[in-house]
């Protein structure tokens, strides 16, 4: 299954302004498989664990504030080349250098809350998955 999944978060912000069915809705437009979804309020130390990559990045902190805010959707998906398909679907971190029609620049609302999480890296994204979701949580299509 390695190098076939992705996580993605659908983050606080996308899911406060209604927007987990159309950004779902362009996941599976794209052929991927939700194989785990679920929907989870990340506490600040959850989120601060999660990010830990960043921690010397001047915007961890207020990264961890956001992601903690309120509820977030959790999903790993999966398809041939996952991580490197779902980067070209979210398009760029700054939604206003994202191409259009990636879900990015549809619905994010900056730099920072840019609407939704992707692994970037197949070894990200095993350790993303592992991160919220068991073995028996997920299914394969593959």
């Amino acid at each position: 299954m390695e190098g076939n999944i992705t996580l993605t978060i659908i983050k606080p912000g996308a899911v406060r302004n209604q927007y987990i069915g159309p950004i779902l809705n362009m996941i599976n437009e794209s052929g991927f498989k939700i194989i785990a979804i679920k929907m989870i309020k990340m506490s600040l130390e959850q989120a601060g664990k999660f990010y830990a990559v960043h921690r010397s990045k001047p915007f961890y902190e207020s990264l961890t504030e956001f992601m903690s805010s309120g509820p977030i959707v959790v999903a790993i998906l999966e398809k041939e080349n996952a991580v490197e398909e779902f980067r070209k679907l979210i398009g760029a971190t700054n939604p206003a250098e994202a191409e259009e029609g990636t879900i990015r620049h549809r619905y994010a609302e900056s730099i920072e809350r840019n609407a939704v999480h992707g692994s970037d890296s197949e070894e990200n994204a095993v350790i993303e998955c592992d991160f919220f979701f068991s073995k028996s949580e997920r299914l394969s299509y593959l």
